[in-house]
């Protein structure tokens, strides 16, 4: 693995919001490996392709994205990360282009989805659905297309020359996208972490699954997230996906110790640290810079 410069697969275009969510967890010293899915991202980690893969998994409004579960246990990759991200929306042009002039928007479907509450405001507007926010802003620069706007991240703006006619257009300022970091077992380094990705089965049974949960609570370990999907082909058969985070080790290896009792197909998909994010110091009022105003001047 060359860790000078990691090869990275995202599923989208440069400047998508998973190119985002790989600068926030990496750095922007990466070489992106873009790919039209998120199957293909898998498959450029299997083949040698990338080093690293990083791979929504659920939105605070849109929920979980059930098919990257199955992504999961079919590659068998470690996740070794996870990052979250703002998704902040923006209207974006070509310079020079006013609003007004303004006939098609396009994005993808989703996201237009969270800026139906701007929308309503320009019932004229016809709305383009396509399969990547970046991808919109892209064809819009390369086919200069005057009477179009699209919804995209500032990364997008900033890389092909858009101008932002509008910031923040999304109805909820509070949502974020929760992303997967995965790499290959070889790749994979072993470290202390405080958080576990689990995948596992429990008998057709009442009470099966209580008695899991309860050994969470019991060891003092927090279950943040639990998802549940059909076995294919199996009737009243699931694979529970759980996340688990805990403050001493001591209780995760007592809590897997005794699950492994009350489960079976039982998979530990990662062992990783939780994101946190960093919130810088409050200085003392006499130490914080002073903010400046500037004044643009009306010919």
């Amino acid at each position: 693995m060359k860790t000078e410069r990691p090869r990275v697969a995202i599923q989208g275009i440069r400047a998508s919001f998973h190119e985002e969510a790989a600068f926030k967890y990496f750095g922007e010293n990466i070489q992106t490996v873009e790919c039209n899915s998120f199957k293909q991202t898998f498959e450029a980690l299997k083949n040698g392709e990338a080093d690293y893969v990083v791979m929504a998994i659920e939105n605070s409004i849109a929920g979980s994205i059930l098919p990257n579960y199955s992504l999961l246990m079919s590659y068998s990759f470690p996740v070794v990360g996870e990052v979250y991200v703002p998704i902040q929306l923006h209207l974006m042009a070509l310079p020079g282009v006013k609003f007004e002039d303004v006939k098609y928007v396009t994005s993808h479907p989703i996201a237009i989805r969270q800026c139906v509450d701007f929308f309503d405001e320009y019932p004229n507007l016809k709305i383009v659905e396509s399969n990547d926010t970046a991808a919109c802003a892209k064809r819009i620069r390369d086919e200069q297309l005057r009477d179009t706007v699209a919804i995209a991240n500032s990364l997008a703006a900033q890389m092909y020359g858009l101008d932002v006619l509008e910031r923040r257009i999304e109805s909820n300022k509070k949502n974020f996208t929760r992303f997967l970091i995965l790499t290959t077992h070889e790749n994979a380094k072993k470290k202390p972490g405080n958080k576990a990705s689990l995948c596992f089965q429990v008998s057709n049974e009442v009470g099966s699954l209580a008695k899991v949960l309860n050994i969470f609570a019991q060891e003092n370990v927090n279950m943040s997230k639990i998802q549940s999907m059909p076995v294919l082909g199996k009737r009243n058969e699931y694979n529970f996906y759980v996340d688990i985070e805990w403050n001493e080790t001591k209780h995760y290896d007592a809590c897997i110790r005794q699950i492994l009792k009350y489960t079976h197909n039982f998979n530990i998909l990662g062992e990783y640290e939780r994101y946190e994010e960093e919130v810088a110091p409050l200085l003392p009022k006499a130490q914080r810079p002073r903010k400046y105003i500037t004044i643009k001047k009306i010919e």
